[in-house]
């Protein structure tokens, strides 16, 4: 029953800190938003480009390439904050781990490749 009681205590302090992490970001915004002034005006409306007015629309549209290796690199940026922890505490993991994490690689590899072969990382 002890062990039970440890147990809901480390989830306790977790939703503590999660409902702190939520709720002082709210309260900081919305008193921000309470305590400012409020004078809306034509010139605060407008488009701001280097102190003078706009040409024409800020709207651009960017080439989805640009997406497509934007989300390579955040794919392989996740993929190395998985892999340091597990290398730095490999020896206290065991085999299972090291099973677990090879599956990992070769899903992204796997991926990789798919990504090749249908060109997305072409670039012309």
């Amino acid at each position: 029953m002890e062990s039970l009681n440890v147990y809901l205590n480390n989830y306790l302090i977790v939703v503590v800190f999660l409902l702190l992490g939520i709720l002082l970001p709210v309260v900081a915004l919305g008193i921000g938003r309470v305590l400012r002034p409020h004078k809306p005006s034509e010139a605060k409306a407008t488009t701001y480009e280097s102190g003078i007015d706009p040409f024409h629309d800020s709207r651009v549209q960017f080439n989805v390439r640009y997406y497509m290796f934007g989300l390579m690199f955040v794919i392989f940026d996740v993929e190395t904050v998985f892999l340091y922890p597990w290398a730095v505490a490999y020896e206290k993991l065991g085999v299972f781990a090291l099973i677990e994490m090879l599956i990992f690689v070769i899903m992204l590899v796997i991926g990789l490749v798919y990504a090749w072969k249908k060109k997305v990382l072409k670039w012309t």
